[in-house]
């Protein structure tokens, strides 16, 4: 074996020995890619599946018939805390809204969501790109200026958002532009949840979600 192969080997089982010797499978030390939707099913999510369904690998919320009578949300039977998730969504409709929750809990015996989202919208307001507080604050805590969201938001296509929440801060990325860089200043909200899609009430509209993928990251400062 050369020299450098068998440093290299002695490293690594250095490494893995480590690893065990702490009771620590090197496997699970490795974050795992979580695919939170299977492109086919509802396996992982729960909600009112009368304003959801599954659609050419994509999960649709609404319809462009009819309007929809009040926030309806799809989440996660998992809660996350520190991740970076990918996803891909669309709105069909002139005023349609929609979003994705994170780090979110159902405010119980209702139909509504608590926490920070991942926003979207067609017309006036644009919420493209910003980081809204569904049923907390009822604000918009961070987003770009709107000649930012006109430059970069493909408003009849697929857009691709990067939420990356690490700690208390959080980090919004609308295809390719980092459009959020927010520290959240209040130590007493807690940063885990349900991560979840919204179909907003409203007049008639689809809101498309598909390639919604994770990745487990370390505590900040970690």
């Amino acid at each position: 074996m050369a020299r450098n192969a068998f440093v290299s080997a002695v490293l690594m089982a250095a490494i893995i020995g480590g690893c065990r010797s702490a009771g620590v499978d090197p496997a699970a030390a490795r974050p795992e890619t979580v695919v939170l939707f299977d492109g086919a099913t509802f396996a992982g999510w729960e909600g009112n599946l009368a304003f959801f369904r599954v659609q050419d690998g994509a999960i649709v919320g609404g319809s462009l018939e009819k309007p929809a009578p009040r926030n309806e949300f799809l989440c996660t039977t998992r809660e996350f805390a520190d991740f970076e998730l990918t996803f891909e969504a669309r709105l069909l409709g002139p005023a349609t809204n929609g979003g994705v929750q994170i780090r979110s809990r159902r405010i119980p015996d209702h139909h509504e969501m608590r926490g920070y989202q991942v926003d979207m919208s067609r017309g006036t307001p644009n919420y493209w790109g910003c980081l809204y507080d569904e049923s907390r604050r009822n604000k918009v805590l961070a987003g770009p200026p709107p000649e930012i969201q006109q430059a970069i938001v493909k408003p009849d296509g697929w857009n691709t958002y990067v939420v990356r929440c690490q700690g208390r801060r959080i980090e919004l990325r609308l295809n390719g532009v980092k459009t959020v860089d927010y520290v959240e200043p209040d130590e007493s909200l807690e940063q885990t949840g349900l991560i979840g899609l919204q179909l907003h009430g409203g007049p008639p509209g689809e809101v498309w979600y598909r390639n919604l993928v994770l990745t487990p990251l370390p505590p900040a400062g970690e």
